[in-house]
């Protein structure tokens, strides 16, 4: 069974940064597209980034030019680096497969962007 451990939140200022990880275990992490997805209170959750095997990226267009999505293959890990954060990038974030059938959800690593 795939497991999925989320980890790098925290509470931030507008304008800072944060770089999100997450590490799997119990499948063949790198030949699939993985997908960073957010859930903030009282809203769906909602797709940020993707990145396939061969590294390409997409990202929903309200984070274009601030989150980077990269991976680490021989570490079963994908990153999610973000600056320039805004209030309303508050969320839980999480990482899954995208295209596929989802993966177990992890526990999610909360960020909060807040003076």
């Amino acid at each position: 069974q795939v497991q999925l451990v989320e980890s790098g939140g925290g509470l931030v200022q507008p304008g800072g940064s944060l770089r999100l990880s997450c590490a799997a275990s119990g499948t063949f992490f790198s030949i699939y597209t993985m997908g960073w997805y957010r859930q903030a209170p009282g809203k769906q959750r909602e797709l940020v980034a993707t990145i396939t095997s061969g590294r390409t990226t997409t990202y929903v267009d309200s984070v274009k030019g601030r989150f980077t999505i990269s991976r680490d293959n021989a570490k079963n890990t994908v990153f999610l680096q973000m600056n320039s954060l805004k209030p309303e990038d508050t969320a839980v974030y999480y990482c899954n497969v995208f295209g596929a059938r989802a993966w177990a959800w992890g526990q999610g690593t909360q960020v909060t962007v807040s003076s």
